[in-house]
């Protein structure tokens, strides 16, 4: 490999004019030009110079003679020693590269925050969880149960009863969190022909009977204390003393005609639902009867979240459950004095939770977190009303005996 000998280095006192600039200027001397001579560098002038030259010989001789080639391009040149710019502020290169680290902070800044705009987007709680007031519980819902098919072997654990409930999460501190909401609550099993009717004539008493349960306890106009026309026009005019007495019931709500045994209706001057939610849970069965009759068994539970109607900042959220059983039974108007397609109410208990005991106007009146209850006291025993493991107790009326609640 060969070497490339270093420059020669001037002597600091020699002259740094050429021999043609010299002649130069003794040829302007004697033809009289007036030329004035080459100034000479000064001293400081000719240290700077001697050590760029110093630096370039030594980038030649590191470089060995040798150049780098890449494939497709041009060969790499050292880089001079002498800077493109004396007293004009850093090279190029050195703004280049505090540029493009400068940009390199901010591209990893923004690709930092646009990952956490992601991850927020996908899990609001990473954000909502810091929030003052964030109620964690609220984001914790439990997965929703499947449908029931019977009654379960006990009451619903306490597992799912963090938390105070808000007009924003009214089912907080509830087993009814996990439960399925409003009429898609209530499913229909598979028709089959039974009592001498046909498929299609047991799934319409399967179908009637679920209108009849959610314009009764779901509709909105009759939780308002309004009219309750759709429920009834789903009974059977032929049963003659059921619709004259629930009309009349009605009319004038009393102790011995109470429309709470048929329709859920709340006094709207009082209270309003927290939002238009209502969990349900429970289950229809169906059999035969007699010959040309299929009776249809429903057994529900419904939560119902309250607010007063002139909150007037308070935020309190009461929870009323109703349970209903009742057994509905489709009649063959050809063996049955029945209207075809009508439904006969056969069979009527309800059992209601965290109401005013003793009150018989025709309106649930429920009682708010932190109030003493002011109707009839408390003489029957305590009562878990997410308690479905057992059936009702006929047709006695459970207000009969109030008891208290263990939780709501």
């Amino acid at each position: 490999m060969s070497t490339v000998p270093p420059p020669e280095q001037p002597d600091e006192d020699s002259s740094s004019f050429s021999e043609q600039e010299w002649a130069a200027f003794q040829r302007d001397a004697a033809e009289g030009g007036g030329t004035a001579p080459p100034k000479e560098p000064s001293a400081r002038a000719r240290v700077v110079a001697r050590r760029l030259r110093e630096q370039d010989a030594a980038a030649e001789r590191s470089a060995g003679g040798r150049r780098r080639w890449r494939r497709g391009g041009k060969a790499a040149r050292p880089v001079p020693a002498t800077p493109p710019g004396w007293r004009t502020g850093p090279a190029w290169q050195e703004m280049n590269g505090r540029r493009g680290r400068r940009r390199g902070v901010w591209s990893a800044v923004g690709v930092v925050a646009a990952l956490a705009l992601v991850a927020v987007a996908v899990r609001p709680s990473l954000l909502t969880d810091r929030l003052p007031g964030h109620d964690a519980a609220a984001d914790s819902a439990p997965s929703a149960l499947p449908a029931e098919t019977a009654l379960p072997t006990g009451a619903p654990g306490t597992a799912d009863q963090a938390g105070t409930p808000t007009r924003a999460h009214p089912f907080l501190g509830s087993p009814a969190r996990s439960w399925a909401t409003g009429a898609d609550a209530i499913v229909l099993p598979t028709a089959k022909a039974v009592g001498g009717l046909s498929k299609d004539e047991v799934a319409l008493a399967l179908r009637r009977t679920k209108e009849f349960l959610v314009a009764a306890n779901l509709d909105p106009k009759v939780l308002r204390g309004g009219s309750a026309d759709g429920a009834l026009a789903l009974l059977d005019p032929q049963q003659s003393d059921l619709l004259p007495g629930i009309r009349r019931a009605l009319r004038s709500p009393a102790r011995t005609h109470d429309p709470l045994n048929y329709v859920t209706r709340f006094d709207p001057k009082q209270v309003v639902l927290a939002g238009d939610t209502v969990k349900v849970r429970g289950h229809l069965t169906f059999d035969a009867g007699k010959a040309g009759q299929v009776r249809v068994h429903a057994d529900y539970s419904f939560v119902y979240p309250l607010v007063h109607t002139e909150a007037d900042g308070d935020s309190r959220v009461a929870r009323t459950i109703v349970r209903r059983e009742l057994t509905t039974t489709l009649y063959d108007p050809a063996k049955w004095i029945a209207t075809k397609g009508k439904l006969s109410l056969t069979e009527n208990d309800a059992h209601f939770y965290n109401y005013e005991c003793g009150v018989y106007d025709g309106y649930i009146h429920p009682v708010f977190p932190g109030d003493a209850p002011t109707g009839a006291p408390a003489t029957g025993p305590e009562t878990d009303p997410y308690d479905r493991s057992a059936t009702l107790e006929g047709e006695a009326d459970a207000r009969e005996g109030c008891g208290t609640v263990t939780r709501t």
